[in-house]
């Protein structure tokens, strides 16, 4: 900002106040640093001071600040709209209006200018606007995935406990008739587990009926590490998938075991979308001693493109479902080239 003054100044002729117009110019444009925390004080600070300094010029009778250097006051007009709240954003446009007329109205130089004028401050105001609208709309989307997620989950894991907890029932009605010729205290412990499976079951399937709006319960199982397979193959327009599994991969939860299928079925998809130019996605599980390792890596070309941006919002599912269960997800670069996900579950999920 300072080197751009004194050019204008060294180079440009007749300019008027050339050392109030520098030591304004120069002097306000630290403020910038706190244009995003504080929006308002800052348009209040800059504006009031120009606005005070054009009321001492025209009450003396002095020529007006005519510096072009000052346009960059504009990006404080883009701020205020940009992360000021509302209230902000109304006390500020009252603020920067009042020299913006004073300035019209002190250099008049015909219809034209002033429109053209108030339209590049106009645009400046949408412009904030209008990004601050685009970042509210992908937060709210980020959010409505990251709620879909949960309710995913929320889903999976009813439908397993749902599928055992049908067992349970199954196994305390045949108990309590094979107990009939003997109905003494492990009849009444069936009982008791029968009633409880029961009320239990029936309680799941009011939550999940309200999870899914009305839509049918289902109890068969989710898929989970040992489905993996299904991810496996070459299709005639894209690369070819290897899937690995390695270590202990034996009773996880269901939870767990779901989640490795999810997060390697989504990072499955989104390289054969994306990935540009590859010819192999190398799927790889390990099961170690407290952890479960899943990392999903394709071969393709190196590029300034960010295949999470492209992928959507896939990444903060899988990113929002590891967290649920106490792990973690990551998405980046390959040394060299190709893209990964890598996910780290616990062997064990607490209460």
């Amino acid at each position: 900002m300072t080197i751009s003054a004194v050019l204008e100044v060294v180079l440009r002729e007749h300019m008027p106040l050339t050392g109030l117009s520098v030591v304004l110019t120069v002097g306000l444009a630290p403020l910038l640093l706190w244009r995003r925390t504080h929006p308002l004080a800052v348009v209040a600070t800059v504006f009031g001071v120009i606005t005070v300094v054009d009321l001492a010029l025209m009450a003396s009778d002095a020529p007006a600040l005519d510096i072009y250097t000052m346009i960059y006051f504009l990006v404080l007009a883009y701020s205020l709209f940009r992360w000021g709240s509302g209230r902000e954003a109304a006390v500020g446009l009252t603020i920067i209006l009042v020299p913006a007329t004073l300035a019209l109205w002190v250099g008049w130089s015909g219809l034209a200018e002033a429109i053209g004028g108030f339209g590049v401050l106009t645009s400046a105001f949408a412009l904030g606007l209008a990004v601050r609208s685009q970042r509210g709309a992908r937060e709210r989307r980020m959010e409505q995935v990251k709620s879909e997620e949960r309710v995913l989950l929320a889903r999976e894991l009813h439908d397993t406990v749902a599928h055992h907890v049908s067992a349970i029932a199954i196994q305390a009605q045949a108990g309590r008739a094979l107990a009939a010729t003997n109905p003494s205290a492990p009849l009444q412990a069936l009982e008791v587990i029968e009633g409880e499976a029961t009320r239990t079951l029936a309680e799941m399937r009011a939550m999940v009926r309200v999870l899914r709006k009305e839509a049918p319960v289902d109890y068969a199982p989710q898929p989970g590490v040992a489905d993996l397979e299904r991810l496996a193959g070459t299709s005639p327009a894209g690369p070819r998938v290897e899937v690995r599994a390695s270590g202990d991969l034996a009773g996880l939860p269901a939870a767990i075991d779901a989640a490795v299928f999810r997060i390697a079925q989504e990072a499955v998809t989104n390289a054969l979308r994306h990935a540009r130019n590859a010819t192999l996605v190398d799927v790889r599980v390990t099961g170690e001693e407290s952890t479960v390792k899943l990392v999903v890596r394709d071969d393709g070309d190196p590029g300034p493109v960010d295949p999470a941006q492209e992928a959507g919002f896939g990444l903060t599912g899988m990113v929002e479902r590891a967290l649920l269960l106490g792990g973690t997800c990551h998405a980046g670069p390959c040394p060299g080239r190709g893209w990964a996900v890598s996910a780290t579950l616990p062997r064990r999920v607490s209460a």
